[in-house]
């Protein structure tokens, strides 16, 4: 049978299709690169935000049009929204997150145990941005899901109400996908979990000790951490970067820097508190990238409230982030909160952000001129008498171009940062 995957969303729904990817493969089906070409197709939806809702309705419905008879829905939407999703055309089952790591083999009529997870040649790894599955594709980053679920009571978020409590992965089990996607020609693991940083809680250890174990146990090239909340690091955990292997690269998500406006979202940090955690890592970690999350229009922002953020957004100096205009998701606490800000204005305050993040991640990229980092190629294009273009990101997540005599993908090299071009710097390889 040939099955056609796509997720919209976080990195942990990349990393649950990549291992659906594999399970199929597993059974002795296909992973095709195209919807035209499948029989069966199976969709991770997400909904943290209104659009991201929308586009896992309209991913479906392409799905569909392009002549998908059977179409899974799995993922946070079609778990929030079943109903929903089973109206939609072709759409054959929902699988709600709670039976997502059991997709594969109920779909198939298989015991789990059945499905010999031997190492392909390739393992499916991340593009230089969100694509569907191919089944060729060669990627160079693989997403190891290590938790699942959050405790947390974030007013904004739906998240716990579609994941779940918290829970950890065990550490042998982490390893295990680890050595496959490393068998299987990943240079770089990215770690990924809907609250990363809570793993171990449930059987009283911490994520520092997944962090070292996976570096005492593997021969892990790279090793990046994706988004973690500041309250669950401290300044020693930092320490953990003596080891060359960690990417220097932390996701800390803010959210707001406004103190009132964090004690409403029901955060368990404050400005003071973010501030002192990010001189730890800028102390332990020299040219470290922090990168945040930040929303625009939280109910009961005001002008004051907005202006207290924005300064202490400009005070990082992040590497970049992302701004997420406020969209009201059922079952929230903030989405019966009075005092909604209006959708025009909350447009302008996520201009005016956006464009704070923009500078600081300009001015981060600058710093670099002239340094020679290690970058991981991800993507080349032929370029004729020229060489090839080669594109691929440091161990700091800046990302990189640069011309090779030969096609480079997958390897890692030296590279002297000669401009910035863009989002992007212009480098020689050395």
């Amino acid at each position: 049978m040939k099955i056609y995957l796509d997720t919209i969303g976080c990195r942990l729904n990349q990393a649950e299709i990549e291992s659906m990817a594999r399970q199929f493969r597993a059974a002795g089906h296909e992973i095709v690169a195209s919807p035209h070409e499948a029989d069966l197709a199976v969709m991770n939806t997400c909904a943290v935000t209104t659009d991201a809702a929308s586009d896992s309705r309209r991913v479906i419905r392409n799905i569909a049009r392009a002549g998908v008879k059977e179409i899974i829905a799995t993922g946070c939407w079609s778990t929030l929204q079943p109903k929903e999703a089973e109206n939609l055309p072709n759409v054959l089952k929902v699988v709600p997150n709670s039976q997502k790591d059991n997709l594969v083999s109920q779909t198939l009529h298989l015991q789990p145990s059945t499905l010999n997870l031997t190492p392909p040649p390739s393992f499916d790894l991340e593009p230089i941005s969100r694509a569907p599955l191919p089944g060729l594709h060669h990627r160079t980053r693989a997403f190891i899901k290590a938790q699942d679920g959050c405790d947390n009571r974030c007013a904004f978020c739906v998240t716990t109400v579609a994941r779940g409590e918290g829970r950890s992965r065990p550490l042998a089990e982490v390893i295990s996908d680890i050595r496959f996607a490393l068998e299987g020609g990943a240079k770089e693991i990215v770690l990924t979990g809907v609250h990363l940083g809570s793993w171990g809680q449930d059987f009283d250890s911490h994520i520092s000790e997944l962090v070292k174990n996976i570096l005492r146990q593997t021969d892990v090239p790279r090793l990046r951490l994706s988004s973690l909340e500041p309250w669950d690091l401290d300044a020693d955990f930092f320490l953990l970067w003596k080891d060359a292997r960690l990417a220097p690269h932390f996701h800390l998500p803010l959210q707001s820097g406004c103190e009132s406006t964090l004690k409403r979202m029901a955060r368990k940090i404050t400005p003071a508190s973010f501030r002192d955690l990010i001189r730890a890592a800028r102390t332990c970690i020299p040219d470290v990238a922090v990168t945040t999350d930040v929303i625009a229009g939280f109910p009961g922002e005001t002008e004051d409230e907005f202006a207290e953020s924005l300064a202490f957004v400009k005070e990082m100096n992040f590497a970049g982030g992302h701004v997420f205009t406020y969209s009201a998701r059922p079952g929230t606490g903030a989405a019966r909160m009075k005092a909604q800000v209006q959708s025009e204005i909350k447009k302008q305050r996520n201009h005016i952000l956006r464009a704070a993040l923009d500078e600081s991640a300009q001015a981060y990229r600058e710093k670099f001129i002239g340094k020679t980092l290690t970058v991981l190629w991800e993507a080349t294009s032929e370029m004729g008498d020229w060489g090839w273009q080669m594109e691929g990101w440091t161990e700091n997540y800046l990302r990189v171009k640069a011309i090779a005599a030969a096609p480079r993908w997958n390897e890692m090299d030296k590279v002297k940062l000669n401009e910035v071009d863009g989002e992007s710097l212009k480098g020689e390889i050395v």
